[in-house]
């Protein structure tokens, strides 16, 4: 029998999360787009730290983090759930408590130095392995690091690195053998700032939270006991970084279709053209009913995704699924939801368009949709992965 029900646990956190967003952020939604039209940060750090502070007292901290580390160690499925109540707001917040997965194959002296603290919100990191001529294909990889004594130094350039403006310290990836390249070549370093790389923001079209950054490494010396795992072992701990939890972007997408969705029916039922609710045309009613199917498929892929997280399967056949049908789905969603709202949704009145602008990124970033669909047919014509799914 298959069961499609949430246990008490599960219930209980995920409404807690829903509370929690319900008092604590949507109040905040108008302030945030003040302040992002005037080119600031959504929240500020010290109102970041506040919230999240707030969350701890409640026992919320370190959502998928071990307990062993302080954390609550969620599962998959629940911290899917999470990111949907995340989602349904656009206020740029995550719960804190929380460290980049490959910072645990750290020694345990790099533990002390850069996982505890990250844990703790004492210092910020950022992953750097996507350079100018290396996007999708990670392969590419140019920036170098050779050994000098008993330092490596490093050249080369990052860029569209999320987090870079901020981070204190940056987990970078470097070619430590041409020859070998991608097969045992490349090497993660952890590089402290102080060490001497600088940062510069890029303009794009979404707000500050998402705002990346190019990172230059100009002879950047870094002691040999800061290589994180293995010389040459770095592109796998890259592609675990990158696989992590491919399920969640979308499952943060999810919670703000559900939200935008829920507006325009409100919208189209109080909105009257030629003397009826516009929610009585046809053409509005297809819309919604497109978008909720949709939603519902979504929901699915995601949590199905999460499922296999958790027994522990390979689950990166279902989470590009997921991405690609999220990215796609979500952008096709916030358009009709803009185009239900008229000239109003084209406004900056309505937080409709910095959805738009927002949920258009979930195309690009962690792996294109062109990447997606290579992947899933890759699987499906070597004979990995099959379209019966998981039933067989």
């Amino acid at each position: 029998m298959v069961d499609f029900a949430l246990s008490d646990t599960e219930r209980d956190i995920r409404d807690w999360v829903r509370n929690f967003v319900q008092r604590e952020l949507m109040p905040l939604e108008q302030q945030v787009l003040d302040r992002e039209r005037r080119g600031e940060r959504g929240l500020t750090k010290e109102e970041t730290e506040a919230l999240r502070d707030k969350a701890r007292q409640a026992g919320f901290w370190g959502v998928q983090t071990p307990e062993e580390y302080g954390g609550m160690g969620l599962s998959a499925v629940l911290t899917a759930l999470v990111e949907v109540e995340l989602g349904r707001t656009f206020v740029p917040f995550t719960f804190g408590g929380a460290a980049d997965n490959i910072l645990y194959y750290g020694n345990e002296e790099q533990k002390q130095r850069y996982l505890i603290p990250t844990i703790e919100g004492t210092r910020k990191s950022c992953f750097a392995i996507t350079e100018p001529d290396a996007g999708s294909d990670a392969k590419n990889i140019r920036t170098t690091a050779r050994k000098e004594g008993s330092e490596w130094v490093i050249d080369g350039e990052k860029t569209f690195i999320t987090g870079g403006i901020d981070a204190d310290f940056t987990m970078v990836f470097a070619v430590t053998d041409k020859e070998k390249g991608a097969d045992g070549g490349v090497t993660c370093f952890l590089v402290d700032r102080d060490m001497g790389w600088t940062s510069e923001p890029i303009d794009i079209m979404g707000e500050w939270d998402r705002q990346p950054a190019a990172l230059t490494f100009d002879g950047v010396r870094v002691p040999e006991e800061n290589v994180l795992g293995e010389v040459g072992n770095g592109f796998g701990l890259a592609m675990q970084w990158i696989g992590r939890g491919r399920y969640l972007l979308p499952a943060r997408a999810l919670g703000g279709c559900e939200r935008m969705v829920e507006m325009a029916t409100e919208y189209s039922q109080s909105r009257k053209t030629f003397g009826a609710p516009i929610a009585d045309r046809q053409a509005i009613q297809w819309m919604i009913a497109d978008s909720a199917v949709e939603i519902e498929a979504l929901r699915w892929l995601v949590l199905q995704a999460a499922w296999q997280v958790d027994q522990g399967m390979d689950s990166r056949h279902a989470q590009s699924i997921a991405k690609l049908h999220g990215g796609v789905r979500a952008n096709e969603i916030v358009d009709r939801v803009m185009q239900i709202h008229g000239g109003m949704g084209y406004t900056r009145e309505l937080p409709i368009e910095r959805w738009y602008r927002d949920l258009r990124l979930l195309r690009i970033f962690e792996g294109t949709d062109e990447i997606q669909r290579r992947t899933v047919a890759r699987n499906l014509l070597k004979g990995h992965a099959s379209v019966r799914g998981v039933l067989g």
